[in-house]
């Protein structure tokens, strides 16, 4: 095997790495009948992967893989620049709750970024929540965290060792010191406030709690959690005994007048999700159905009077923005706000009496603001071929954060003043090296089928497309997913050498 890359900074070597010889790995008879069809699975044994013999393989495949890399001679110096290139500050755009904003910032080199408070715009930025001390392996991960309306509680959700078990924990912002409040079996679950509490999701508690990683679970709830109280004085909120696969998650309004049932059945292969609507200044006991079917996704925007704005691709897949009433939620009675363009619709938000709409033009983002009616405002000047995101905030925001990123820039955060129109840099990053000296070009090619599609190549400035230098490709296309500008500091080594980077959408 011959591999050719840097050996120093001035050129290129080659180097002969001995064969690889991999260890045998065991068969078994195993044939599956899937419909009258036969299909031989020799390896089924190492779908258990908690056995000793698994643990065994793993350990002997990677005894190659690491004798392998280690004879690489240059694989020091491409580490040491790797290690440079990564280690550089990455910023979230701010979300404001009352008067405290919170973002999260990772140094460089850590291995999670820490989430940061701070008492107003010009405050000074305090450790809120640093998942890296939260275990000794530093595997913890803070999934989630949310403000109640008053701004005197913060909710959090806690992973640990990579599960997907979840736990709710409770901050005092003042001294960011924990409640006693615990929540636990926490799992596909928002943080939905109102009053003195919050709406959640979980399972029921396993009998095995081991083995509780790696079972099926069933039966997915919603549940109310007073604050002060334990979780077994939880209320039941929500559930569907006949139907134990589904999953339902609850979110309320910013006023919290309403809480939002949705429902998904992804185990039936469904993309969509129902919606339901309880109105808790009516004290109403249970939720209104608003759309039962799961074929089209439902999301609420917000609520404008007795009318819910709701985001939908139902006959627009692309999708558009309706504004159903719930005195007649029946579809017939939609009217619709936004309507489908040709470019896909890809994020929508509501803050200071406007909306905020994305869309993908030729894979990149371009933002637009509206009124609650729909009525077009303005285009929002980006600083070029991107990805932005972001455009959270209240109902009296007078302005909004939003990052932008691209294949050559990190993302970078701004702030738009509603009133003025104007976006202005209010965060960005240094980096150990020059983007200036790459470039990022889109280009349109024809598929198989005809199909027009956009790819991005990415290179240093003026590096000539003869076809001899090495090229990475990379296209994805499952689930309707869009690969859209990003940026990689672990790319940059590549582009460096002379590489070029090609990302086919």
């Amino acid at each position: 095997m011959i591999v050719t890359t840097i050996d120093s900074p001035a050129g290129r070597a080659d180097f002969a790495a001995a064969p690889l010889v991999y260890p045998t790995t065991r068969t078994v008879v195993q044939v599956d009948d899937y419909h009258g069809t036969p299909v031989a699975d020799p390896y089924r044994w190492l779908e258990d992967d908690t056995s000793a013999e698994t643990t065994a393989w793993v350990t002997a495949q990677n005894e190659v893989t690491f004798d392998y890399l280690s004879s690489i001679p240059f694989r020091d110096r491409l580490r040491a620049r790797l290690t440079q290139l990564v280690d550089y500050p990455r910023l979230s755009a701010p979300t404001k709750k009352r008067q405290w904003f919170v973002f999260t910032k990772n140094d460089g080199l850590q291995n999670q970024a820490v989430y940061y408070l701070q008492d107003g715009e010009q405050g000074e930025p305090q450790v809120l929540l640093d998942p890296n001390t939260m275990s000794a392996d530093g595997t913890t991960r803070v999934v989630g965290v949310s403000i109640d309306d008053p701004g005197e509680n913060i909710a959090y959700l806690v992973s640990a060792a990579g599960s997907d078990w979840q736990e709710i924990r409770v901050m005092d912002p003042h001294t960011r010191l924990d409640r006693e409040d615990r929540v636990q079996w926490v799992k596909v679950s928002d943080i939905a406030w109102h009053g003195r509490g919050f709406f959640y999701s979980r399972y029921p508690i396993p009998d095995v709690a081991a083995a509780a990683y790696s079972s099926m679970n069933e039966d997915h709830q919603v549940f109310y959690h007073a604050l002060g109280s334990s979780q077994h004085e939880d209320v039941q909120v929500f559930r569907d005994a006949a139907h134990p696969q589904r999953f339902h998650n609850v979110a309320t309004t910013e006023d919290e007048r309403f809480a939002v049932l949705y429902t998904s059945d992804r185990g039936n292969g469904k993309d969509g999700n129902a919606i339901a609507v309880r109105d808790l200044s009516a004290a109403e006991a249970s939720f209104r159905q608003i759309w039962t079917t799961f074929d089209d996704e439902m999301a609420v925007i917000d609520h404008v009077a007795d009318a819910l704005l709701v985001v939908t691709n139902r006959h627009a897949p692309n999708r558009r923005v309706v504004r159903i009433n719930l005195s007649s939620a029946d579809e017939t009675q939609w009217t619709t706000i936004i309507a489908e363009r040709a470019e896909p619709l890809d994020g929508i938000t509501s803050a200071g009496g406007r909306l905020f709409t994305t869309y993908l033009q030729d894979v990149t983002t371009r933002a637009y603001v509206s009124d609650l009616d729909g009525t077009d405002v303005q285009e929002i000047a980006l600083p070029g071929l991107g990805t932005a995101a972001g455009f959270h905030g209240e109902h009296d925001a007078t302005f909004v954060f939003y990052t932008f990123t691209s294949f050559t820039a990190p993302p970078a955060v701004y702030r738009y003043d509603i009133a003025s129109g104007e976006s202005t840099l209010f965060r960005e990053v240094t980096l150990p090296f020059d983007p200036t000296q790459f470039e990022t070009t889109q280009v349109f090619v024809s598929s198989k089928d005809g199909t027009r599609i956009p790819a991005f190549i990415t290179a240093r400035k003026g590096l000539a497309r003869d076809g001899n230098n090495p090229t990475l490709m990379y296209g994805y296309g499952g689930f309707n997913i869009s690969l859209s500008p990003a940026f990689s500091a672990l790319r940059m080594a590549f582009l460096e050498q002379g590489g070029v980077y090609v990302q086919t959408n």
